[in-house]
């Protein structure tokens, strides 16, 4: 990347401008050890649910609320946001900053459990979006049963897709790298979505179901 592009980047992941109640967000997210999604994630995820009108979100991976909170505040007032962790710790600080937020409980259901358990039980073709952040072991496993969740042109978002810029250098052979690759691979191949890849943070892929 030259200078000037690598300028632009930083530039761009510092401009959205965040209030306190993101920062106590990320503040509790430091605090449980946990990487929280960047400014600029933050508002593409803000922008993606109001430009799909989704009625219907699902989050896996809560981390301390910031990603729920920017959905939250791009999603319509009566759009639900279903949020899966394992970590109660990690939901509790999720709702702590969901209610700061001011959104109405009856907006959000948290679940705790593991989220290749609990999606199977979601409903087929019922979700306008989905968000996927949480182990990345288990991304392909997250990905397909997504696809399964959404609707017709329902949006899958699926972050850190880039692993910190190994997912473009082939001497990379890590195994968290070989899945984010494979991931990348198989949604750029699928005949059910059209997708791009966003350099925002570190890497956000972003595809339709057709």
């Amino acid at each position: 990347m030259s200078a000037d592009k690598s300028t632009s980047w930083s530039y761009a992941e510092n401009l959205p401008a965040e209030d306190e109640v993101l920062l106590r967000a990320r503040e509790r997210s430091f605090e449980l050890g946990v990487t929280p999604v960047s400014q600029g994630v933050g508002a593409v995820l803000t922008v993606l649910a109001a430009a799909s009108k989704a009625q219907t979100v699902v989050e896996v991976g809560a981390g301390a609320g910031v990603s729920g909170v920017c959905l939250l505040r791009g999603l319509g007032r009566q759009a639900v946001l279903t949020t899966i962790d394992l970590d109660v710790e990690h939901l509790k600080a999720a709702r702590q900053a969901y209610l700061e937020s001011g959104s109405p409980a009856n907006r959000i259901r948290t679940i705790s459990g593991r989220a290749a358990d609990v999606l199977p039980r979601l409903t087929d073709n019922a979700y306008d979006l989905i968000f996927i952040d949480a182990d990345k072991a288990n991304f392909p496993k997250y990905v397909e049963q997504g696809i399964r969740l959404l609707k017709s042109k329902g949006t899958l978002v699926v972050n850190d897709a880039l692993d910190k810029d190994r997912v473009s250098n082939p001497a990379a052979r890590d195994a968290t790298t070989a899945v984010l690759r494979q991931v990348g691979k198989s949604i750029r191949e699928d005949d059910r979505l059209v997708s791009a890849m966003l350099p925002t943070g570190d890497g956000l892929l972003v595809a339709v179901k057709k």
